[in-house]
């Protein structure tokens, strides 16, 4: 690496996948997108890499989500009426990592797509008094009003939201407005719509019919809430369909889906953890999901339709997604596990139902979101300030 290649280093925390998902694809899209000299990109985990009392919080956090998602609710209510990131007991078990991360990388920006990061960084600007020098920029990772307290941080130079409703809520929150800009997700380029030949080749891949039905059973990184009791109603019905089932990082929950799929009276591919749900996805015709931020619009960027889970309430930062998908056309509302096969046999016997969700989800979603985010945080970095005064 060149001495005055620019450096950016993202903050992140494997809290759920989405905030994995935007990392990957702000590092991805600034190396191919970014049409000036390299730049160099590090990503940390900026929580459970600081502390093992910090890594226990995450995989706590991870496991209510997993096993309790009927909890979430509580600890959504905990995280807003205590924040934990603005306490001296968690950010000084975070400092001292985050620190030695930052002074030796010696970034021109900083980029939080977690929302407990930015309060440390923001810290380690203020106490080495480069505030004013190196750029704080949040992208925030949940797309409708209602998201965590934590999102907002006076120390943050820029944050670039999804739309006008994550907009409202940072000012609700206090955030001056000149510092929102409106950009979309940091959705990865691979989450595109594909022709039918495409997706027929994708189910080819995977073993299975190329020119029938198929149901994409997506579990989330974790793998878990209520997508496996869904999953369980699924395979007991009598449908004109194939399922894939996609498991995450829960073994077990992969092991007992295996079990289930000898018994289905359809085809059923079970799939552990994968770094290409893109291809899932583009096999699919419907997702069934718990509705997540990005894991939502990674799919309406594909133009794939999606069954809500919506057994346990969702939480408070997702309630908007569900109100969004279900107003505009692109989703059913899942209420009770064992509607999924008439909701399944809804679509298969009803093509104009189903043509119609579809093409709701095309105006879903910000063409080019990530090429948006890049340029405005590029727009940040020294050598981008020294070209566009020479020119």
């Amino acid at each position: 690496m060149q001495q005055n290649t620019p450096k950016i280093l993202i903050i992140s925390s494997d809290t759920g996948g989405g905030h994995r998902s935007a990392a990957v694809a702000l590092t991805e899209g600034l190396q191919r997108i970014w049409q000036g000299q390299s730049v160099a990109v590090r990503v940390i985990k900026a929580v459970e890499e600081s502390h093992h009392i910090t890594d226990k919080l995450v995989t706590v956090y991870n496991w209510v989500l997993r096993n309790k998602q009927g909890w979430m609710k509580y600890l959504y209510w905990a995280m807003n009426k205590f924040r934990p990131e603005t306490r001296e007991f968690f950010q000084r078990r975070c400092i001292g990592f985050c620190k030695d991360a930052f002074e030796k990388w010696c970034p021109h920006v900083v980029v939080s797509v977690h929302p407990m990061t930015q309060h440390i960084f923001g810290r380690i600007l203020r106490e080495l008094n480069l505030q004013d020098q190196i750029p704080l920029v949040t992208v925030v990772t949940d797309p409708c009003y209602g998201f965590w307290k934590g999102w907002a941080c006076d120390d943050v130079s820029l944050y670039l939201v999804a739309n006008d409703d994550a907009r409202r809520q940072l000012i609700d929150y206090g955030v001056s407005e000149e510092k929102i800009k409106i950009s979309g997700l940091p959705l990865h380029p691979k989450f595109k719509e594909v022709t039918e030949a495409d997706a027929q080749n994708a189910r080819r891949a995977y073993g299975l019919d190329p020119d029938k039905f198929t149901v994409f059973v997506n579990a989330g990184w974790i793998g878990g809430g209520n997508i496996p009791a869904i999953f369980r109603e699924l395979v007991r019905g009598e449908l004109d369909v194939q399922a894939i089932f996609l498991a995450g990082k829960n073994e077990d929950l992969r092991k007992e889906a295996e079990e289930l799929a000898k018994t289905a009276r359809f085809p059923v591919k079970v799939i552990g953890y994968s770094d290409e749900v893109e291809k899932l996805m583009h096999s699919a015709n419907v997702m069934v999901s718990k509705l997540g931020g990005l894991t939502t619009f990674e799919a309406l960027a594909c133009h794939l339709p999606i069954i809500a889970d919506t057994i346990t309430p969702p939480m408070p930062q997702e309630a908007g997604t569900v109100k969004l998908i279900s107003k505009r056309g692109a989703g059913i509302l899942l209420e009770k596990a064992s509607d999924i096969v008439p909701v399944i046999r809804s679509l298969t016997g009803n093509s104009r139902r189903y043509r119609d969700m579809k093409a709701a989800t095309a105006a879903m979603t910000i063409p080019n979101s990530t090429e948006q985010i890049i340029n405005e945080i590029t727009s940040l970095l020294p050598a981008y300030e020294m070209h566009r005064s020479a020119a």
